[in-house]
């Protein structure tokens, strides 16, 4: 059995991130328990087409606003990431009937600017993971129980094979989405229910939601002064923004704005079809043969979304209580995923906001824990 003094459950954004600052604050013993092959949670990119390409784009959450999320900015600065603004010069497209040519329209321009990383964020997840102890990590774990023992919580987790292995440790930092965390894993003794329903209500941000890319040679679109923005009451895409990178490729994403329950009834390659015909409407024939496309369905991720999710509008929670402020769980567990942030509640800003919010706790705690 392996044994820490912090065990963090959950290998995204907030965890790795988690694990980087404990590092920096020389706390060595932890682990960090992942149940995805690889870090990154909800934040994932596009593979690279060759070696050293740095044209990828985000599958997962894009954007995120200096000027709002310092906390998220200084992280970026600290990293050395290339940072730059979303293309919205020109005009946008409206569909708004079935037959109806789109409508063109001045487009907006956001403020404060929206940013996107070089490389997609993935960029974030991959400078975080060079500057951790990877003997600290865990991935392909998926952990199905946690049993209070005396002054530590034993965590049962099980790899691909069906193989469970046990860790303790003394805290556990849960960077689990909070819904996702009551429907899958059991605590014995069980959590305080008014707490456990309060989480169960946290939508999953991301979860409901698919998003498609269609990757071109070239930003044409440009060429006619189209910023790459559309909005559609036809669909299957609800809303459409450039994702073309700053040195090469053009690329077009959209959401989809067809229930995650109707597209699990839909082949992929169907849905590419209707995708590729949607931007042709748009943006004409050269955007119906991109050189490649990707369909991401966060719904369909075990991982990520619950049951309740599937239904679900897609919309930014409140966030919840992040710790039980009584009873046996007092002081050995705290919630430190994007939905617990107060501040920015389910974006990538928010993971940093909820773990720092979770380490400045943890010494507390740990006198909480001695004097019990």
């Amino acid at each position: 059995m392996r044994s820490a003094d912090i065990a963090i459950v959950g290998g995204g954004l907030s965890g790795l991130y988690t694990a980087y600052r404990l590092e920096q604050m020389g706390v060595k013993e932890y682990l960090l328990i992942e149940a995805r092959d690889a870090l990154g949670g909800r934040i994932e990119s596009t593979p690279e087409f060759s070696p050293g390409d740095s044209d990828r784009f985000d599958l997962g959450p894009t954007w995120f606003w200096p000027d709002l999320q310092p906390q998220l900015d200084r992280l970026v600065h600290d990293l050395a990431l290339e940072r730059f603004a979303q293309f919205e010069e020109g005009d946008m497209l409206v569909e708004r009937a079935q037959g109806e040519p789109p409508l063109r329209t001045r487009g907006y321009i956001n403020t404060p600017t929206s940013m996107r990383l070089a490389g997609g964020m993935s960029s974030l997840i991959n400078a975080l993971g060079h500057r951790v102890d990877v003997s600290r990590i865990m991935t392909g774990h998926t952990v199905h129980t946690l049993n209070i023992a005396g002054r530590y919580v034993e965590i049962l987790c099980e790899d691909s094979s069906g193989h469970t292995s046990r860790v303790r440790a003394r805290h556990i930092l849960l960077a689990v989405p909070p819904r996702l965390l009551v429907e899958r894993i059991g605590f014995t003794p069980p959590l305080p229910q008014s707490l456990s329903e309060q989480w169960r209500a946290t939508a999953t941000w991301m979860a409901p939601h698919a998003k498609y890319i269609a990757i071109y040679e070239r930003p044409f679109w440009r060429e006619h002064g189209l910023s790459g923005e559309a909005r559609s009451a036809i669909g299957p895409l609800n809303e459409i923004h450039d994702a073309s990178t700053p040195y090469s490729s053009g690329a077009l994403f959209g959401f989809f704005g067809v229930p995650a329950q109707i597209r699990s009834t839909v082949p992929e390659e169907i849905l590419l079809s209707h995708c590729r015909k949607q931007l042709a409407r748009l943006f004409g024939p050269q955007a119906a043969t991109p050189k490649a496309e990707f369909i991401k369905d966060w719904a369909m991720e075990t991982h990520t979304a619950s049951a309740a999710d599937l239904i679900a509008t897609g919309d930014h929670s409140r966030a919840p209580v992040n710790t039980p402020t009584s009873g046996p769980w007092h002081s050995k567990i705290t919630g430190i995923a994007s939905e617990w942030s107060p501040q920015f509640p389910g974006y990538v800003a928010g993971a940093i906001d909820a773990v720092d919010l979770g380490i400045r706790a943890l010494p507390k705690m740990f006198r909480d824990d001695q004097n019990s």
